[in-house]
């Protein structure tokens, strides 16, 4: 692209070897192992099967630059920034294109958050999915009272939410966009119309995928003769061309009320093993909400940075706040990396037990704001630095034999943690325009090609498996994220958003990856931030974490002596494929004048574009 460089910084010195992860009979047989509701934390699954990883440059833009999961989509959001639009207007184009060429993770069918910065202010705009009128706590549990296995309530139309993302985007565009609505839909009309190559990744999952090809219309579409379609295969799809056509005319109306919604709620309910409970009222009731950003100090590397983050239903913007909060508390807040290049044995150790503490509230208090009151009247007083000081206290040099929810206020809540439970799927995309103004938005459909149903050419989300599937403990204790009518489950969704301390916008960022979400993206910030890293060299630093249960990493990246030292302090460990999906975007200076380095995750298909 015309102005577009990459750059190749340094490195830390331990790379890694490409390599094709295919999937194994043993790699479903682990797959199917997690197919149940756990009650006890665990190693969370990977939320998407590993496919290939490819060395990225890491890239240079003056002028605008956009990062998204897939070149396509990237080259439509650069092409709108090339014709004078706005972030908001770039996003709407990669969204739609992501729903046509990454259909196993996100499109018009499911959910997103979208942080705005206009150059004065940061806004959220919250398009999660809802719960159907009809939807209440045994949504997800069986005749005798227990959950649901995990597949066994994803597949079909019990888990289908009521989709928000085309309606947030039009209520986004409304503030912020600046070409017209209709012609953001054009790049990926054409490409519904004339094909596109299927990817590797694309083809790795649908390889993988044991649901997908129960549903007639998928089957049709991503398989020939019951075989994944091969790579490079020029794919189809003039229902979806014809659905986005109708959306550019008319907006989400055309989603949400008349033929089309017929038809999403008739695949829904219909559905000959699992119905659900969405109807056309439902559909057309949905409404996305503006929502005030969760922003915070953060103290890194000596200045004072400010996080603005997506607030509930999101929890990811509270866990990393706490994580990167209490590990700013503790000795290891400053560590450096080791002459590998890699976070020390004693820094993960720190790191993960901020983590299990973060989870432990999150477990108890977050869900969604209209359902569920803030701790203390306010969700900031989880990040509270007296808080979080205290909090810290509980680090030691070995791991916590218990790790309960933190107190905030005077009144104890009667609410019971939410027992674990798979999250998966996601994409990410971050924008800067020619303005300076930026997006950035995480956007879903939650597992693997969601719910696995197809409709006009688009997959549905199986959002409602977000929801905690009991609604309360044993002593009957209500789940602050149980179903209920109308609510938007729980997410760990982190779209974020830096500002220097000169109020200047620093870096756009976030990732997919269900729970792992908090980890992938507190690894990129605390990166850039407290290690100086660029974000291309932040992204490709080796995963790791913890939802509460063992610390998990990312598989072949770490040496026996970190595994056997993280042992030694009395944790449980796993070695796993840990497939991100980071995009960031940060601001620097060259000969004087602003410039935007982009980075995209070597564990996906990502690029940055830009002018």
């Amino acid at each position: 692209m015309a102005g577009m460089t990459t750059s190749r910084p340094a490195r830390p010195a331990r790379l890694w070897r490409l390599s094709l992860t295919v999937c194994t009979a043993a790699w479903l047989a682990a797959c199917g192992a997690l197919d149940h509701l756990r009650l006890r934390p665990v190693e969370p699954p990977p939320p998407e099967a590993a496919s290939a990883l490819t060395a990225k440059p890491g890239w240079t833009a003056t002028r605008h630059a956009v990062a998204a999961a897939n070149p396509l989509a990237a080259e439509a959001g650069r092409h709108v920034l090339a014709q004078g639009g706005s972030a908001v207007d770039a996003a709407i184009a990669v969204q739609m294109v992501l729903t046509l060429v990454e259909p196993q993770s996100s499109g018009i069918g499911g959910g997103a958050f979208l942080l705005h910065w206009d150059g004065q202010r940061a806004r959220a705009y919250d398009g999660r999915e809802t719960a159907p009128a009809a939807a209440d706590g045994r949504l997800f549990l069986d005749p005798s009272g227990k959950p649901m296995a995990f597949h066994d309530a994803v597949v079909g139309g019990r888990s289908v939410g009521v989709p928000g993302t085309v309606k947030m985007l039009e209520m986004a565009h409304a503030r912020h966009g600046k070409l017209p609505w209709s012609v953001l839909f054009e790049p990926a009309i054409r490409l519904a119309e004339g094909g596109f190559a299927v990817s590797p990744r694309l083809h790795t999952l649908l390889a993988a995928d044991a649901h997908l090809r129960k549903d007639p219309v998928a089957a049709a579409y991503f398989y020939l003769d019951g075989q994944p379609l091969p790579i490079g295969h020029t794919l189809k799809n003039p229902l979806l061309a014809e659905v986005l056509r109708r959306l550019s005319v008319d907006g989400a109306r055309a989603l949400h009320q008349g033929e089309i919604a017929q038809d999403i709620a008739d695949k829904v309910q219909r559905h000959p093993t699992n119905p659900g409970r969405l109807t056309t009222a439902d559909l057309a009731a949905y409404q996305p909400k503006e929502r005030p950003p969760l922003c915070h100090p953060h103290m890194a590397a000596g200045r004072t940075w400010t996080l603005c983050g997506f607030p509930p239903p999101s929890s990811g913007a509270i866990a990393i706040g706490q994580i990167l909060g209490m590990l700013g508390q503790t000795e290891a807040a400053h560590a450096p990396l080791t002459g590998a290049g890699l976070p020390s044995a004693a820094w993960l150790h720190t790191y993960a037990e901020a983590s299990r503490l973060a989870f432990a509230d999150r477990a108890l208090y977050v869900a969604d704001p209209d359902f569920v009151a803030a701790p203390d009247g306010d969700w900031r007083s989880l990040l509270d630095p007296a808080y979080l000081h205290e909090r810290a206290r509980r680090i030691g040099p070995q791991r916590a034999s218990d790790v309960p929810a933190g107190q905030r206020g005077l009144v104890r809540t009667s609410l019971a943690p939410m027992p674990d439970q798979p999250e998966y799927g996601t994409s990410h995309i971050s924008i800067v325009d020619g303005d300076g103004h930026a997006v950035s938005m995480t956007t879903t459909i939650e597992d693997a090609f969601g719910a696995r149903q197809m409709v006009r050419g688009f997959l549905l989300n199986n959002e409602l498996t977000d929801f905690s599937f009991l609604p309360a403990d044993s002593a009957g204790r209500p789940i602050a994220n149980r179903v209920e009518p109308g609510k938007r489950p729980r997410s760990s969704m982190a779209p974020t958003l830096v500002f220097d301390d000169r109020g200047q916008l620093a870096m756009t960022g976030g990732s997919p990856g269900g729970a792992l979400i908090i980890h992938y993206t507190a690894k990129t910030l605390h990166g850039v931030l407290e290690w100086g890293l660029s974000p291309q060299q932040a992204i490709d630093l080796p995963n790791f974490g913890t939802t509460g249960g063992p610390v998990v990493l990312e598989k072949g990246r770490f040496p026996a002596a970190v595994v056997e030292a993280l042992k030694g302090r009395g944790h449980e460990v796993r070695e796993q494929d840990m497939t991100s999906g980071l995009q960031a975007i940060t601001r620097a200076s060259a000969a004087g004048r602003t410039v935007w380095r982009g980075g995209a995750d070597p564990r996906r298909e990502g690029v940055v574009l830009g002018d």
